[in-house]
């Protein structure tokens, strides 16, 4: 009867311990979302979860992860998008919330603090294809790019290369990831955004301005990035 008794009360006090730190870390973070997943839907780069939030369902999109349905999460900010399409699932969410990641319940109710970063992995890994592409006429090549960026930077260039992903109307901006064969210290993948259309698999010639170490917010950071770019060819 004592040995009951006695992880009855340890029991308790571990409840009332994980409520208090859940109290206090919701104090302190009032833009914390606590979230029920009520759906999975994995992509090649990005998880998409439906969850519940008193009652209310919102599909979130993150970099891909492992996520179980029953599985609880929080999560804080994030961007709003209304309509989008994801073409991987040829799916229109009328309402999704683009994230760089979930938070642990362990950090929540284990009275932690949020991280600077999120606990999952914001990048995606590329993989490099075994492709050859010859610069286009006053275009400089991907290695050159990364082997003298602070030259480039603020500056407008050439990129041509082999459209290795493809994601529309992020952030008012298609997404472009871009590859031609070089490689500077393990850099080999190109960012760009673009209001153009393209194909994974199209070679093309990409002009635009080059930004270093730019954050979008959401997860969305980059040590360098073509913005506005035009195709040209």
């Amino acid at each position: 009867m004592k040995y009951i008794l006695t992880i009855i009360i340890f029991i308790a006090f571990t409840m009332q311990a994980t409520s208090q730190n859940t109290a206090r870390f919701n104090n302190n973070h009032p833009n914390v979302h606590k979230i029920l997943i009520k759906e999975v839907l994995q992509t090649t780069s990005y998880t998409y979860l439906q969850t519940e939030e008193n009652g209310k369902l919102q599909w979130l999109a993150i970099p891909k992860m492992e996520a179980s349905v029953g599985d609880t999460y929080y999560y804080q900010g994030g961007m709003e998008m209304v309509d989008f399409k994801s073409k991987e699932m040829d799916r229109t969410f009328s309402s999704i919330l683009f994230l760089n990641g979930v938070i642990s319940p362990d950090i929540v109710e284990g009275g932690k603090t949020v991280p600077t970063q999120s606990p999952q992995k914001i990048k995606t890994e590329e993989k490099e294809l075994d492709v050859i592409i010859n610069p286009a006429i006053g275009a400089i090549s991907i290695e050159e790019l990364f082997n003298n960026k602070e030259k480039y930077a603020n500056k407008v260039v050439k990129i041509r290369g082999k459209v290795t992903k493809f994601n529309s109307k992020i952030m008012k901006r298609n997404w472009i990831h871009l590859q031609d064969g070089t490689n500077s210290d393990g850099e080999f993948d190109l960012t760009a955004t673009t209001t153009d259309e393209v194909n994974v698999g199209d070679i093309i010639t990409i002009e635009g301005k080059i930004t270093l170490d730019k954050d979008f917010g959401a997860g969305y950071f980059y040590k360098i990035i073509l913005e506005d770019g035009e195709i040209v060819e």
